[in-house]
Protein backbone atom coordinates (compact mmCIF):
# COMPACT_ATOMS: atom_id res chain seq x y z
CA UNK A 1 0.00 0.00 0.00
CA UNK A 2 1.40 3.39 -0.98
CA UNK A 3 2.20 5.60 2.01
CA UNK A 4 0.67 9.06 2.14
CA UNK A 5 2.93 12.00 2.86
CA UNK A 6 1.07 14.42 5.09
CA UNK A 7 2.23 17.99 4.75
CA UNK A 8 2.20 20.83 7.24
CA UNK A 9 2.98 23.85 5.08
CA UNK A 10 4.29 27.14 6.38
CA UNK A 11 3.68 29.88 3.81
CA UNK A 12 5.73 33.07 4.06
CA UNK A 13 4.57 36.23 2.27
CA UNK A 14 7.29 38.78 1.53
CA UNK A 15 8.48 41.28 -1.05
CA UNK A 16 11.88 41.67 -2.66
CA UNK A 17 13.53 44.70 -0.99
CA UNK A 18 13.92 47.00 -3.99
CA UNK A 19 14.17 50.66 -2.95
CA UNK A 20 11.04 52.60 -3.78
CA UNK A 21 8.88 49.51 -4.17
CA UNK A 22 8.70 48.16 -0.65
CA UNK A 23 7.61 49.58 2.71
CA UNK A 24 6.36 52.60 0.79
CA UNK A 25 4.54 54.03 3.81
CA UNK A 26 7.90 54.30 5.57
CA UNK A 27 9.75 56.08 2.77
CA UNK A 28 8.89 59.49 4.22
CA UNK A 29 10.56 58.54 7.51
CA UNK A 30 13.41 56.33 6.31
CA UNK A 31 13.94 57.18 2.65
CA UNK A 32 13.69 54.64 -0.15
CA UNK A 33 16.91 52.85 0.77
CA UNK A 34 16.12 52.81 4.47
CA UNK A 35 12.62 51.41 3.92
CA UNK A 36 14.02 48.68 1.66
CA UNK A 37 16.73 47.88 4.21
CA UNK A 38 14.11 47.46 6.90
CA UNK A 39 12.08 45.14 4.67
CA UNK A 40 15.25 43.11 4.09
CA UNK A 41 16.07 42.87 7.79
CA UNK A 42 12.54 41.96 8.87
CA UNK A 43 12.32 39.22 6.25
CA UNK A 44 15.73 37.82 7.15
CA UNK A 45 14.80 37.78 10.85
CA UNK A 46 11.60 35.87 10.04
CA UNK A 47 13.45 33.40 7.81
CA UNK A 48 16.02 32.85 10.56
CA UNK A 49 13.23 31.89 12.97
CA UNK A 50 11.83 29.51 10.36
CA UNK A 51 15.21 27.91 9.70
CA UNK A 52 15.52 27.14 13.41
CA UNK A 53 11.98 25.79 13.50
CA UNK A 54 12.31 23.38 10.59
CA UNK A 55 15.33 21.73 12.19
CA UNK A 56 13.03 20.12 14.77
CA UNK A 57 9.72 19.85 12.86
CA UNK A 58 8.35 18.54 9.57
CA UNK A 59 6.89 21.90 8.52
CA UNK A 60 7.56 22.66 4.86
CA UNK A 61 8.23 26.37 4.25
CA UNK A 62 7.30 28.00 0.95
CA UNK A 63 8.16 31.64 0.26
CA UNK A 64 5.57 33.54 -1.78
CA UNK A 65 7.26 36.64 -3.13
CA UNK A 66 6.37 39.86 -4.87
CA UNK A 67 8.91 41.63 -7.08
CA UNK A 68 12.50 40.80 -7.87
CA UNK A 69 11.95 37.53 -9.70
CA UNK A 70 13.04 34.01 -8.79
CA UNK A 71 16.76 34.52 -9.46
CA UNK A 72 16.84 37.62 -7.27
CA UNK A 73 15.03 35.82 -4.44
CA UNK A 74 17.41 32.85 -4.63
CA UNK A 75 20.42 35.15 -4.62
CA UNK A 76 19.03 36.92 -1.56
CA UNK A 77 17.66 34.11 0.62
CA UNK A 78 19.32 31.04 -0.89
CA UNK A 79 18.65 28.51 -3.62
CA UNK A 80 17.66 25.65 -1.33
CA UNK A 81 14.18 26.97 -0.66
CA UNK A 82 10.78 26.71 -2.29
CA UNK A 83 9.65 29.94 -3.96
CA UNK A 84 6.43 30.88 -5.68
CA UNK A 85 5.26 34.25 -7.03
CA UNK A 86 2.27 35.75 -5.23
CA UNK A 87 0.60 36.48 -8.55
CA UNK A 88 -2.03 39.06 -9.39
CA UNK A 89 -4.95 40.46 -7.44
CA UNK A 90 -5.44 41.90 -3.99
CA UNK A 91 -4.14 40.28 -0.81
CA UNK A 92 -7.27 38.15 -0.48
CA UNK A 93 -6.83 36.66 -3.93
CA UNK A 94 -3.16 36.01 -3.26
CA UNK A 95 -3.96 34.28 0.03
CA UNK A 96 -6.68 32.16 -1.57
CA UNK A 97 -4.23 31.13 -4.29
CA UNK A 98 -1.48 30.23 -1.83
CA UNK A 99 -3.77 28.21 0.44
CA UNK A 100 -5.27 26.50 -2.61
CA UNK A 101 -1.82 25.54 -3.86
CA UNK A 102 -0.97 24.02 -0.49
CA UNK A 103 -4.17 21.99 -0.13
CA UNK A 104 -3.96 20.82 -3.74
CA UNK A 105 -0.44 19.57 -2.95
CA UNK A 106 -1.80 17.49 -0.07
CA UNK A 107 -1.28 19.79 2.88
CA UNK A 108 -3.22 18.95 6.04
CA UNK A 109 -2.47 22.11 8.01
CA UNK A 110 -1.39 25.40 6.46
CA UNK A 111 -0.14 28.44 8.34
CA UNK A 112 0.64 31.68 6.51
CA UNK A 113 2.69 34.52 7.96
CA UNK A 114 3.95 37.89 6.84
CA UNK A 115 7.39 39.39 7.45
CA UNK A 116 6.32 42.71 9.00
CA UNK A 117 6.30 41.60 12.60
CA UNK A 118 9.64 41.71 14.50
CA UNK A 119 8.09 39.99 17.52
CA UNK A 120 7.02 36.89 15.58
CA UNK A 121 8.93 33.86 16.86
CA UNK A 122 9.14 30.18 16.06
CA UNK A 123 7.09 29.56 19.20
CA UNK A 124 4.16 31.54 17.76
CA UNK A 125 4.33 29.46 14.57
CA UNK A 126 4.49 26.16 16.45
CA UNK A 127 1.55 27.17 18.61
CA UNK A 128 -0.43 28.00 15.46
CA UNK A 129 0.14 24.56 13.99
CA UNK A 130 -0.74 22.92 17.31
CA UNK A 131 -3.95 24.98 17.46
CA UNK A 132 -5.06 23.46 14.15
CA UNK A 133 -5.21 20.02 15.76
CA UNK A 134 -8.24 21.25 17.71
CA UNK A 135 -9.51 24.24 15.74
CA UNK A 136 -10.46 25.04 12.16
CA UNK A 137 -8.84 28.47 12.21
CA UNK A 138 -6.02 30.21 14.02
CA UNK A 139 -5.38 33.95 13.84
CA UNK A 140 -2.54 36.13 15.08
CA UNK A 141 -3.89 39.68 15.50
CA UNK A 142 -1.71 42.71 14.91
CA UNK A 143 -2.09 45.90 16.90
CA UNK A 144 -2.88 47.85 13.72
CA UNK A 145 -6.09 45.88 13.21
CA UNK A 146 -4.71 43.38 10.73
CA UNK A 147 -3.27 39.94 11.35
CA UNK A 148 0.30 38.65 11.14
CA UNK A 149 -0.68 34.97 10.91
CA UNK A 150 -3.59 32.89 9.67
CA UNK A 151 -3.87 29.12 9.62
CA UNK A 152 -6.55 26.72 8.38
CA UNK A 153 -6.80 23.00 7.64
CA UNK A 154 -9.23 23.07 4.72
CA UNK A 155 -10.06 25.58 1.97
CA UNK A 156 -12.03 28.51 3.40
CA UNK A 157 -12.11 31.04 0.56
CA UNK A 158 -14.84 33.02 2.29
CA UNK A 159 -12.30 34.27 4.83
CA UNK A 160 -10.49 36.22 2.10
CA UNK A 161 -13.44 37.78 0.32
CA UNK A 162 -14.87 41.27 0.95
CA UNK A 163 -12.15 42.08 3.49
CA UNK A 164 -11.12 45.76 3.78
CA UNK A 165 -7.43 45.02 3.16
CA UNK A 166 -5.07 47.72 4.38
CA UNK A 167 -7.55 49.02 6.92
CA UNK A 168 -7.71 48.62 10.71
CA UNK A 169 -10.70 46.25 10.36
CA UNK A 170 -9.03 43.25 8.71
CA UNK A 171 -8.82 41.12 11.84
CA UNK A 172 -12.23 42.21 13.13
CA UNK A 173 -13.92 41.45 9.79
CA UNK A 174 -12.16 38.10 9.41
CA UNK A 175 -13.03 37.00 12.93
CA UNK A 176 -16.64 38.06 12.41
CA UNK A 177 -16.78 35.96 9.24
CA UNK A 178 -15.35 33.00 11.12
CA UNK A 179 -18.08 33.31 13.73
CA UNK A 180 -20.75 33.50 11.02
CA UNK A 181 -19.31 30.33 9.48
CA UNK A 182 -19.26 28.60 12.85
CA UNK A 183 -15.52 27.99 12.76
CA UNK A 184 -13.72 26.98 15.93
CA UNK A 185 -10.98 29.57 16.26
CA UNK A 186 -7.90 30.13 18.40
CA UNK A 187 -6.51 33.64 18.77
CA UNK A 188 -2.79 34.02 19.37
CA UNK A 189 -0.96 36.80 21.19
CA UNK A 190 -1.35 40.26 19.69
CA UNK A 191 1.88 41.55 18.13
CA UNK A 192 3.08 44.76 16.50
CA UNK A 193 3.47 45.09 12.73
CA UNK A 194 5.92 47.66 11.38
CA UNK A 195 4.30 49.32 8.39
CA UNK A 196 4.00 53.01 9.26
CA UNK A 197 6.30 55.64 10.81
CA UNK A 198 4.54 55.39 14.17
CA UNK A 199 5.33 51.66 14.22
CA UNK A 200 9.10 52.16 14.17
CA UNK A 201 9.17 52.41 17.97
CA UNK A 202 8.28 48.71 18.10
CA UNK A 203 11.54 47.63 16.49
CA UNK A 204 13.75 45.78 18.93
CA UNK A 205 17.43 46.63 19.41
CA UNK A 206 18.46 43.84 17.03
CA UNK A 207 16.50 45.29 14.10
CA UNK A 208 17.39 48.71 12.78
CA UNK A 209 16.48 50.52 9.56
Amino acid sequence: MKSIHLIDQLTIFTRYPKPGQTKTRLIGALGKDGAAALQKELTEKTVQEIDQLVQTTTYEPVIYFEGGGLAAMQSWLGQDRQYKPQGTGDLGEKLKRAFGDAFNAGAQRVVTIGCDCPGLSKEHISRAFDALYFNELVLGPATDGGYYLIGIKRPLDELFENIPWGSDRVFETTFSLAQQLGLSTEILEELHDVDRPEDLKHLDHNTSP
